[in-house]
């Protein structure tokens, strides 16, 4: 079959290291369920892995991807959860959490072997494409605002780094909840990208805000923890679900105690929070922000716009 695998690391120019070509079909497994994928969508974890973090030269070459909505043997179309491990289902109760593309093959294929388990029912509503943007990158948003931050309608949010996939995630998910959703950016066009998918305000990176906010959506790390941590009122809460430009600096723990912050991580969510999301969008008529869509055979154009971070909204692969 196609797939998209790592084939080798290189930490300064990731895509150099991706190959396309024929790999092995997954082998049946009890308990497991091969998915002929439709569609899949890239992630900066996708970039991380073949720059070599999270993987290990003996892990070669390794099918990426976290993300794919295909149809099952029997006819039903499904959306697949990316987390193995973490409740023993298919893998027993003792494996450690991983995502797909980590231990097991990934997405970015004609086939994906996953636990039955982690099957969801696809909404007739959503198209295989919208559906694949949803398992990571909308369903860490939705687990930062409605589990970690756990946020209501009326509560004010600041999304940091207007643009990929989970900050435009955010901004719609929170927008449809009836959140107060303020995003920065350094372009003027990601902020107003950010205002048409319902934000109330959009900043320039670092600018002071009109106001405190009662939780923050960071995934950007150094360029922004500072600000993130002014940018609370006493009590709020910081959620953190990734780091794209590094580690802070600073970790502002003077501040945090201070003011009494509460700093949360966040990886992905469960199943359920994917069936609960699923329902949320068909419900409300949100839908995901496609940037753009290549076919698998050409998947690094896609890895090249994700790369640039000229991006707004999911990179989807078509297959």
């Amino acid at each position: 079959m196609l797939a998209a695998t790592a084939a080798r690391f290189a930490p300064d120019d990731p895509v150099s290291a991706l190959e396309v070509g024929d790999r092995p079909a997954p082998d049946a497994r009890e308990h497991w369920t091969t998915v002929d994928v439709r569609a899949a969508s890239l992630n900066q974890h996708d970039l991380w892995s073949l720059r070599g973090v999270g993987l290990k030269p003996e892990q070669l070459p390794m099918i990426l991807g976290t993300d794919a909505a295909g149809v099952a043997p029997d006819g039903t179309e499904v959306v697949v959860h990316a987390v193995i491990g973490a409740d023993g289902h298919g893998v027993g109760p003792t494996e450690r959490r991983s995502l797909l593309s980590e231990r097991y093959p990934g997405t970015l294929a004609e086939q994906v072997a996953v636990p039955t388990h982690n099957l969801v029912p696809k909404p007739e509503a959503l198209s295989f494409e919208e559906a694949a943007c949803l398992p990571t990158a909308w369903l860490t948003a939705y687990s930062m605002l409605f589990r970690a931050a756990q946020v209501a309608p009326g509560d004010r949010v600041l999304v940091q780094g207007a643009g990929g996939g989970v900050a435009t995630a955010a901004i719609a998910l929170g927008a449809a909840a009836g959140l107060e959703v303020w995003v920065t950016s350094r372009t003027e066009e990601k902020r107003a990208q950010a205002l048409r998918l319902g934000a109330a305000g959009a900043f320039e990176s670092g600018a002071r805000l009109p106001d405190r906010v009662d939780a923050v959506i960071e995934t950007v790390g150094r360029a922004t923890w500072s600000h993130s941590v002014r940018s609370l009122r006493p009590g709020g809460t910081l959620v953190t679900a990734g780091a794209t430009t590094g580690d802070p600096e600073t970790a502002e723990l003077t501040r945090i105690f201070f003011t009494e912050l509460r700093v949360q991580g966040v990886t992905m969510g469960t199943r359920d929070d994917l069936a609960a999301l699923l329902a949320f969008v068909a419900r409300t008529g949100v839908r995901p922000t496609i940037d753009s869509t290549v076919p698998l055979a050409g998947v690094a154009e896609g890895f090249h716009r994700l790369a640039s971070g000229d991006h707004v909204g999911k990179v989807v692969v078509t297959v």
